[in-house]
């Protein structure tokens, strides 16, 4: 009885243990099923999971780090078998008949091959985004006001079409604003286009469109622009701030529509000086020794003789000692005793030519035929040579290196 009893003992230990044997073998079956994956037509090698789960891992972390995510750019198995070289650095896929062959070891991609298709490189969102239009948020210390218009010219009508789109942050008198524009196209200033009012807004909305009827010889000669105002209770118009857009830079056609915003400037409210004003920026890069003169406008010139055919042009010129250095011409203007230029012109003068250098600015009038006549100048440089506002002029300028200084300065006669 005991020799039964001890080889059933021994017989029932037997069968546990295999029972306990085949249990333990699905388990293991089962974890392994987890963390491998079987390709449905074609089985490709598979790599180890632990070392999947870290690399994983690995690329979380490095994701993170990174200032954006990266998007992984993967070529999928069917197109295995073609050449992808060097796509990315030290990165190529082996050239081999096998279309399923893995890439060569080496410096990879933080992503993984899933199914056969590995990642040959990332890709950038952000370097696919469409630039931030700031127009509407970035406004600068002491803005008035900007404006938004669109232009276009049909050659065979010879019409230029100007579209008013809106205003925005405009700076009144007072509490409540009702603005409109008036639109010129220059020189001529005795006629001009006018918006609708909106009523009680700092930001109007006009979408509005206007026509002016302009030869195209001529239209490169001509300046719109715009005149911003308030109306008050009284039914009285304040001047809120002005655009002057010159067309002589723009290439206009019916198929380039072109959309343009410029800031809203000051009117210059002082009459005009006995021989007229000039407007111009100034500004001096110390670091390359550049200096750089924009000739802006000019107004209330005395012309000889109020003629299409009379160019009026302004001839800038760096002097040292007195001595004539070098000199540049803006292009002539016909027929407008208030012409705009905008017009940049850059010298070499070292840093330690300023306290002897000036720049002479003079406005001239020429016809066909006749001599050359001087409407006014003006000489801007440091004290050897200037007083009052074109002294200050020059210094602002100095101390403040690389940034354009924009004055009007009143003409004469004195040489």
């Amino acid at each position: 009885e005991q020799a039964v009893a001890v080889a059933g003992g021994v017989i029932g230990g037997i069968l546990l243990f295999v029972l306990l044997g085949i249990t333990v073998y699905l388990l293991w079956k089962k974890i392994c099923r987890l963390f491998t994956y079987e390709k449905l037509i074609n089985p490709v090698k598979t790599t180890n999971a632990n070392a999947i789960f870290q690399d994983q891992a690995n690329s979380e972390i490095q994701l993170k780090s990174t200032r954006s995510r990266s998007v992984p750019f993967i070529i999928p198995p069917t197109l295995h078998g073609r050449d992808w070289i060097h796509l990315t650095n030290e990165e190529k896929v082996q050239e081999d008949s096998d279309p399923y062959t893995t890439p060569q070891p080496g410096p990879r991609s933080s992503f993984h091959s899933l199914a056969g298709a590995y990642v040959v490189g990332t890709i950038n969102p952000d370097l696919y985004k469409f630039p931030e239009d700031r127009s509407e948020t970035d406004f600068p210390d002491g803005n008035i006001g900007r404006l938004w218009f669109s232009i276009e010219y049909e050659q065979e009508s010879e019409r230029l079409l100007v579209s008013l789109i809106k205003v925005r942050k405009l700076q009144p008198p007072a509490d409540s604003c009702s603005p409109f524009v008036k639109i010129y196209l220059l020189p001529d200033e005795r006629s001009y286009l006018q918006s609708k009012t909106k009523r009680k807004t700092l930001n109007p909305q006009f979408d509005e469109n206007f026509v002016f009827q302009v030869s195209s010889k001529m239209l490169v000669q001509r300046t719109l622009k715009f005149l911003v105002y308030h109306v008050d209770k009284q039914k009285k118009h304040h001047l809120l701030g002005q655009v002057i857009f010159p067309l002589k830079n723009e290439a206009l056609t019916e198929d380039n529509k072109l959309v343009i915003w410029r800031d809203l400037e000051k009117e210059n409210l002082e009459p005009p000086s006995e021989h007229g004003d000039i407007q111009f920026s100034l500004s001096y890069n110390d670091y390359l020794g550049r200096l750089t003169v924009v000739v802006l406008r000019a107004r209330g010139l005395k012309l000889q003789e109020e003629s299409p055919a009379v160019g009026v042009y302004v001839k800038v010129s760096l002097m040292n000692h007195n001595k004539f250095i070098k000199s540049k011409k803006t292009a002539a203007l016909l027929g407008t005793p208030n012409p705009v230029y905008n017009e940049t012109f850059s010298f070499k003068a070292d840093q330690t030519e300023l306290d002897t250098a000036s720049l002479s600015l003079s406005v001239l009038q020429s016809n066909k035929g006749e001599k050359t006549l001087l409407l006014g100048r003006v000489v801007v440089g440091p004290f050897m040579y200037t007083r009052g506002k074109e002294l200050e002029h020059w210094n602002e300028m100095i101390s403040k290196p690389k940034e354009l200084v924009k004055r009007w300065h009143a003409l004469s006669h004195s040489t």
